[in-house]
């Protein structure tokens, strides 16, 4: 989709105009790198499940390297891993790779000690977790730290460079490796709408989910700005919620009937620390541990789609406890990303 003309009630496809009469918006939003010099060239982006897997073979990759590497400083190096973001993506995400390394990686690789693994998360506001509550981000920052997680809030990055980043424009961090999870922005799409729009482009939308005037047009999810809830966090119950709400309202409009408006109700946070904890916060409950960690288990099961999803992946979580993690390259590319190498197919 290219654009949306509100005018005429048009969609501009590359294959040509398409006509609607009632049009729901939700194409999500991409990350958003905060124009900081060399951010989206020499960092690692966290937005999909491809994403997901070539950040896991590149680690692999930098620990068979590593596992042969003589220079210490080099190796060292390769084994620095700096996360951008202390909000959920990225916190979970860190203690999953600390997991990984200290749990496989130094057990396997005989080169690799565990002193020699660095892993840094990188936070500009004051505090991680923004949004779970002062005392359970103050417990899950004590815990990381026990863990060998170094964690830095008030600090800004203010350059990535290849195989470093810069942060507050006075120190520079050697890093083989710099995971992007520090925010994220509208989608162009969302962006060439008419009307108003928050600071990170999001449509702002009346309390029935109706782009301002074009009541044709329904924006939910991350493209959204509610104004009955401008600061509902852009997590997944939150788009959920307002996709039940504009598939109500666009039946409602169809036969002229009042619509109903968006009040974002709070579900709970939830957050994996790693194997066998996490904190959870459901109506100022603060819980944390491995009843946590239990719980945590059983929410992301029940919000699969479908009994025969839930068993595979309750089984793979039950051998997981068994047998050792599989570092096996998912999509090994023809040449080593490291070195150049050819590989064999």
């Amino acid at each position: 989709m290219r654009s949306v003309d509100a005018a005429n009630r048009r969609l501009i496809l590359d294959s040509g105009p398409l006509e609607y009469n009632v049009l729901v918006l939700a194409p999500g939003a991409h990350t958003d790198y905060f124009d900081i010099p060399g951010a989206r060239e020499n960092s690692w982006d966290y937005k999909s499940l491809q994403n997901a897997v070539e950040l896991r073979d590149r680690i692999i990759d930098l620990c068979e390297h590593a596992d042969h590497t003589e220079d210490a400083q080099e190796r060292r190096t390769m084994l620095t891993f700096v996360v951008v973001g202390g909000g959920y993506t990225g916190i979970e995400l860190v203690t999953e790779m600390h997991d990984f390394l200290f749990r496989y990686v130094t057990r396997v690789y005989r080169g690799i000690q565990a002193p020699e693994i660095r892993l840094l998360v990188l936070e500009a506001a004051p505090d991680i977790l923004r949004g779970i509550g002062r005392k359970l981000a103050t417990h899950s920052r004590k815990r990381l730290h026990v863990s060998g997680i170094d964690i830095r809030t008030s600090t800004r990055v203010t350059r990535v460079l290849e195989g470093a980043v810069e942060i507050n424009g006075n120190e520079t961090i050697a890093a083989g490796t710099v995971i992007w999870t520090a925010g994220v922005r509208a989608s162009e799409l969302i962006e060439s709408l008419p009307g108003p729009h928050d600071r990170i482009g999001r449509a702002v939308v009346n309390a029935h989910l109706q782009l301002e005037g074009y009541p044709d047009i329904f924006v939910v999810g991350d493209s959204a700005a509610a104004v009955t809830a401008p600061e509902a966090p852009r997590v997944a119950p939150a788009a959920i919620q307002q996709g039940r709400i504009a598939a109500r309202n666009v039946w409602h409009l169809s036969r002229d009937e009042p619509l109903e408006s968006f009040d974002y109700r709070a579900q709970g946070m939830l957050v994996s620390l790693g194997m066998n904890y996490a904190v959870i916060n459901i109506a100022d409950i603060m819980i944390s541990g491995y009843f946590a960690w239990l719980f945590w288990n059983a929410v992301h099961l029940y919000k699969l789609v479908g009994l025969k999803k839930q068993i595979q992946v309750a089984g793979d979580w039950a051998l997981g406890l068994i047998f050792p993690r599989d570092a096996a390259i998912v999509r090994r590319p023809s040449r080593c990303k490291l070195c150049g190498i050819p590989r064999e197919s």
